[in-house]
């Protein structure tokens, strides 16, 4: 048998292969094209208007409504609170102490904001609003406690800024990362101005109506935005339990005095207003440590929907099934 030569594969030129042609080489592939922005023009003018629509509405109704309606004074029945007792030298010694939960959950999350990105954050947006979020959640553990050592509209004020830097985050956040990232970035510092604002409002007109909007209208618009909106991040339900236990802390602090008799007086509603308060950034410390990337956007409402379709789905098949397996009995 006889072999076939060998070729040489070295390409550059030596004793063997000088003053013969080079064996041509492939070239590098091309790199692949650009993808462009696949959205037509037109539609993205009409987000951008039906935006504009949207906060121009919402600032109209709000002039109205501050047209067309009283002014809401700070009523002074609401510094009366029913647990008033002394332990250890310190006045309304509870509900001074039970503020100290803000504090351990604030710090725990402005570390992990920072901490070799813990949270896992796309967007630095993101952390731009989260750390504010929990520097007003810090803060809450000191303003409510220097108000509640001594009751009074000027302390008030200290107890309440702190509440709308939590509040104003968090609606920032859920633009960031539900509508528009540069958007939502670019609303944090207008938002936090409006909280304050409100605040300073309320201060020198004794008027409460700004503050209530700023307070009430997030307790309503970001369960709703969790429901509907499509998340970036899994686990939204935590959205809900949060919210749920910041309605609850709102109903316990109306009914301060009744929860106080109740237990023989031995806690009282705006005590446990505080503890309950507290369990709302824990549920979202949670949220945030074990979320990941949705690999599909998909809105809460929409889940909830398919799930259910597929039980009713369920259902009619095994109705179905039960009605084909009923004997039938002939009739003599």
């Amino acid at each position: 048998k006889t072999k076939s030569p060998v070729r040489n594969k070295n390409p550059f030129p030596t004793s063997e292969n000088r003053g013969q042609p080079l064996p041509p080489q492939n070239p590098p592939p091309p790199p692949p094209p650009k993808k462009k922005n696949l959205a037509p023009a037109p539609h993205r003018r009409q987000m951008e208007k039906r935006t504009v629509y949207i906060w121009a509405l919402s600032v109209i109704t709000f002039v109205v409504l501050m047209l067309i309606t009283p002014a809401i004074p700070q009523s002074e029945e609401y510094h009366n609170f029913a647990d008033q007792r002394e332990f250890f030298g310190i006045p309304n010694a509870l509900n001074v102490i039970s503020n100290f939960p803000f504090l351990v959950v604030g710090l725990v999350g402005l570390i992990l904001c920072h901490w070799r990105n813990y949270f896992k954050f796309s967007l630095q947006g993101e952390v731009w609003g989260w750390t504010c979020f929990y520097i007003g959640v810090t803060a809450v553990a000191f303003g409510s406690s220097y108000y509640h050592l001594k009751p009074n509209d000027e302390r008030l004020v200290w107890d309440r800024l702190p509440m709308t830097v939590a509040f104003t985050s968090l609606v920032a956040v859920f633009i960031i990362e539900r509508i528009d990232e540069k958007k939502g970035t670019l609303s944090i510092i207008p938002l936090l101005l409006v909280g304050v604002i409100s605040i300073l409002y309320w201060r020198f007109f004794d008027d409460l109506r700004p503050y209530a909007v700023v307070q009430f209208v997030p307790c309503i618009a970001l369960p709703l935005m969790a429901i509907l909106l499509p998340p970036m991040y899994t686990h939204s339900t935590y959205w809900l339990w949060a919210a749920a236990f910041y309605l609850l802390a709102k109903i316990e602090e109306a009914l301060d005095k009744p929860i106080y008799k109740l237990t023989c007086h031995i806690v009282s509603g705006h005590t446990l207003k505080h503890l309950c308060a507290a369990i709302v950034p824990v549920f979202l410390t949670l949220m945030l440590a074990k979320r990941t990337v949705a690999t599909e956007r998909v809105s809460l409402f929409k889940t909830w929907r398919i799930s259910w379709t597929k039980i009713r789905k369920d259902d009619i098949s095994v109705e179905a099934c039960e009605y084909s397996n009923v004997p039938i009995q002939e009739s003599q």
